[in-house]
C-alpha cells in the first residue's frame, strides 16, 4: 500500500523523464588511460542540497539503481566489470522499508572499458540514474569522450529535413504584440484558481464529516483550551495548530511547482498521458472501494507514531508535529479526496498553481473548526454526536469517487482513439452509479460498516430525492436527440460529436473545422475569411465547457459558422503518428532534441514556438495573411467571447 501511494505521488515525474538545464545534478565525465587497451571513464557529479542519487547496488523494489551502458551498435570497445563507486552511504527508507544505497552532495563513479579495436579515437557511453528529493527525476545523459582525455562537446546538427520542417512550423505573424494576454484573460485565470480553491474547500468540509477527522475536533480543542489556565494562550495555540494544518497541505503541492518549472509542456504531457489517466482511474476506483468499507488505506503506522512522539517536544514545534500527526492518521479518509484533487488539478492550464490553490482550500476547511471552536468553545455542545452518519458520508463519497474515476478512463479513451467510452456509454455508466447511490440512500443496499437503518431521516430522504432528480437529468443524455445538452456537466462527459450515433462530422457542434493548419489556411485564403485558431485537446475539460456552453450560444454559433474558418489543433493527439516523411527532430531552446512523431507533438510545439503558450483552450484570430486581429483569448464567459469575436471581425474588415 505504501508503494502504491508513493507511485501515485511520484509517477508524474517518471512519465516524461523530465530533464532540462535546471536538473538538480550536474555530471562531468573524463577519461584516464590505464594501458594501450584499457581506459577508466570517471563520472564526477554534484547534487543540489537535499537530493540523492541512487547507487547501482540499490535494492530491488526500491528507487531505480544507477546504470552505465554503451550503445547497442557500439563497436571497438566494451565495458569491463561493474562501475566502481565512491562516497556512497546507506539511508533507511520508510516508504520502501529497506536500506537504500545513495550518493549525497557528490558522487564519483568509475567505469573501465577495454578496446577491441585500437584504431578507434572516441567512445560513447550512457549515464542513467534517478535523483530524488520530494519528487524524483530520471537522469539519462550520453557522453562522447576522446581517448586523448578530453570531453567532446557534441554539437547537435539537424538534418535538412528537420531544418525544413522546423521552419515550416514557424509563422511570420503580423501585429504579434497583440497576442499578450489582456486583463480579461488574467481575470478569468483568477476566477479559475478561485474555483479550484472553492472545490478544495468543499473537499475539506466533506473530509471533516468522516470518522477519521470529526471525533478529533472536540478532543483537540479541549486539549488546547484546558492545558493552560491562560485562555488566550490556549486559543493562540489552537489557531497556530490550524495554521500548521493549512501549511502542511500547501507543502504537499510544492514538488509539482518544481516539475512545472522544468518544462512548460510537462504538465500537459502528464495530464494527457494515456497510461497515467488509466493509472488515475485505477487509483480512484481503489479509493472508492476503501470508502465503501471493503479495506482501509493507511500510511505506515510508524510515521504516525514518530510524529506523535515528536509532538511532545512542546512549544511551536510540538504543535507543528501535532498537525502533521493529524494529517497522517486521517489519511484513510482524506487520502482519496486529496487523490481526486491531485488528479483533477494536473492540467496544462494552471497545473501546480491550481493544485496549491486546491490544497490551500482543503487545508483551510480542515483547520477552520479547530480555530473557531477554540474561540467559541460553547459551540462544541452543538456538534452532533459521532455515529453511523459518518460512515454514510464515507460511502456517499465513495460513489462520487467512482463516478469521477470514469472521467480519467474517458480521457485515455479519447486521447488513444479507442472509440469505446462514447458519450452515451459514459453517461449510462454514471446513471448506473447514481442508481446505486440512490438505492444506498434509501437503505436498499448496505456496505460492511453500515449500521442498521430503522427509519429514514428527513435529510436522508431529501438527499435521495436530489440523487433521483440528478438521474432523471442524466437520462436524456443517452438518446440520439437529447432534450437538453447536460450543460451543468460540460467537460466531464466526452464531447457531443464522440457519439454512438452517426454525426455530421467530428467537429464541435457539427461546425466545419480543419485539423491541419495548412489546410485551414488554404481555405481561408480561398474564401478570404479570417481564421479562428483553436488550440484544444481531447482531454481538455475547459475546452469542452467553452464548446458546449459558449460556442453553442446562437449568436456566437452563427459567427463561427458563417464568418470564420475554424482550425482546431489537438495538442494531446499523441497516439496518432505523423507519416514518416513528416516526422523530424526539433531543437528546443535548452539545446535538447524533441522528436516530433505524433500529431500532438507537432501542434503542441507549433503553439509554443509561435505563441509562447502551452495551455488549452487557447484561441487566436488571424487573417489569411497571418495578421493577428485581436489579443489571444482563453477560457472565458459568453459576453467576453462574443465581443472578442466581433472585434476581430471588425479589425479584419477594416484592414481588408
Amino acid at each position: 500500500m505504501k508503494k502504491f501511494i508513493t507511485l501515485f505521488i511520484f509517477l508524474t515525474a517518471f512519465i516524461t523523464k523530465a530533464q532540462t538545464e535546471s536538473d538538480p545534478i550536474k555530471i562531468d565525465a573524463s577519461i584516464n588511460k590505464i594501458s594501450d587497451t584499457e581506459y577508466d571513464i570517471v563520472f564526477n557529479a554534484k547534487l543540489y542540497k537535499g537530493w540523492y542519487l541512487y547507487s547501482q547496488y540499490n535494492p530491488e523494489n526500491a528507487s531505480l539503481p544507477l546504470e552505465i551502458s554503451i550503445p547497442e551498435n557500439a563497436t571497438g570497445y566494451k565495458l569491463v566489470g561493474n562501475p566502481q563507486e565512491e562516497d556512497t552511504f546507506k539511508k533507511y527508507s520508510d516508504v520502501w522499508e529497506v536500506e537504500e544505497v545513495v550518493f549525497k552532495d557528490k558522487a564519483k563513479i568509475t567505469q573501465r572499458i577495454q578496446l577491441t579495436n585500437k584504431d578507434i579515437t572516441q567512445i560513447k557511453i550512457n549515464f542513467f540514474g534517478q535523483v530524488c528529493e520530494t519528487a524524483c527525476i530520471n537522469i539519462d545523459e550520453d557522453f562522447t569522450l576522446s581517448l586523448t582525455g578530453s570531453t567532446i562537446k557534441e554539437t547537435i546538427v539537424l538534418d535538412e529535413k528537420s531544418k525544413l520542417l522546423t521552419q515550416k512550423l514557424k509563422l511570420e505573424l503580423k501585429n504579434k504584440s497583440l497576442l499578450k494576454s489582456d486583463s480579461d484573460v488574467d481575470s478569468e485565470s483568477s476566477n479559475g484558481l478561485f474555483s479550484i480553491f472553492f472545490l478544495g474547500f468543499v473537499g475539506g468540509l466533506l473530509a471533516l464529516l468522516t470518522p477519521c477527522v470529526f471525533p478529533m475536533i472536540p478532543l483537540t480543542v479541549s486539549f488546547f483550551t484546558k492545558q493552560t489556565n491562560n485562555k488566550r494562550k490556549g486559543v493562540f495555540r489552537a489557531i497556530l495548530y490550524g495554521f500548521f494544518i493549512v501549511f502542511i497541505y500547501i507543502l504537499l503541492s510544492l514538488p509539482f511547482h518544481f516539475l512545472d518549472n522544468l518544462d512548460p509542456e510537462i504538465l500537459n504531457t502528464i495530464s494527457t498521458n494515456v497510461w497515467l489517466n488509466i493509472f488515475f482511474f485505477a487509483v480512484l476506483v481503489f479509493f472508492a472501494f476503501s470508502f465503501f468499507g471493503f479495506y482501509e488505506i493507511t500510511l505506515p503506522s510508524s510515521w504516525g507514531n514518530k510524529m506523535d512522539s515528536a509532538s511532545s517536544v512542546g512549544g511551536i514545534l510540538g504543535i507543528f508535529f501535532m498537525a502533521l500527526t493529524l494529517a497522517i492518521v486521517s489519511f484513510s479518509c482524506t487520502g482519496p479526496i486529496l487523490g481526486s484533487l491531485l488528479a483533477g488539478s494536473l492540467t496544462a492550464d494552471g497545473g501546480a498553481t491550481q493544485l496549491t490553490a486546491g490544497m490551500t482550500g482543503f487545508g483551510l476547511a480542515l483547520a477552520l473548526p479547530f480555530a473557531l471552536f477554540a474561540l467559541f468553545p460553547n459551540w462544541l455542545n452543538a456538534l452532533p454526536k459521532s455515529g453511523g452518519w459518518m460512515n454514510t458520508t464515507k460511502v456517499v463519497l465513495g460513489f462520487l469517487e467512482l463516478a469521477l474515476a470514469f472521467k480519467f478512463l474517458s480521457n485515455a479513451d479519447l486521447v488513444a482513439h479507442w472509440d469505446i467510452l462514447k458519450r452515451e456509454i459514459f453517461i449510462g455508466i454514471w446513471i448506473v452509479i447514481f442508481i446505486g447511490l440512490a438505492l444506498y440512500i434509501f437503505a436498499k443496499i448496505k456496505f460492511p460498516h453500515d449500521s442498521p437503518v430503522k427509519k429514514l431521516s428527513f435529510s436522508r430522504i431529501s438527499f435521495g430525492t436530489l440523487v433521483i432528480a440528478f438521474i432523471i437529468y442524466l437520462g436524456p443524455g443517452v438518446l440520439k436527440n437529447p432534450t437538453w445538452n447536460l450543460s451543468l456537466l460540460s467537460g466531464f462527459p466526452p464531447p457531443q460529436f464522440y457519439s454512438i450515433y452517426e454525426q455530421e462530422n467530428d467537429c464541435p457542434l457539427g461546425l466545419d473545422c480543419y485539423k491541419d493548419f495548412d489546410e485551414g489556411l488554404a481555405k481561408a485564403k480561398a474564401v478570404n475569411k479570417p481564421i479562428l485558431l483553436d488550440f484544444t485537446g481531447w482531454a481538455c475539460v475547459n475546452c469542452r465547457k467553452m464548446e458546449e456552453n459558449v460556442w453553442s450560444e446562437l449568436d456566437i454559433f452563427r459567427i463561427l459558422k458563417n464568418d470564420y474558418i475554424l482550425i482546431s489543433l489537438y495538442v494531446d493527439d499523441n497516439e496518432k503518428e505523423l507519416p514518416e516523411n513528416q516526422q523530424f527532430d526539433f531543437l528546443k531552446e535548452n539545446g535538447k532534441l524533441k522528436q516530433i512523431k505524433t500529431v500532438g507533438d507537432k501542434w503542441s510545439t507549433f503553439q509554443v514556438i509561435n505563441f509562447k503558450n502551452a495551455s488549452q483552450p487557447y484561441y487566436v484570430l488571424l487573417s489569411p495573411d497571418l495578421e493577428v486581429l485581436n489579443s489571444a483569448q482563453q477560457y472565458t464567459n459568453r459576453d467576453t467571447y462574443y465581443t472578442w469575436l466581433k472585434d476581430g471581425l471588425e479589425n479584419f474588415n477594416t484592414n481588408k
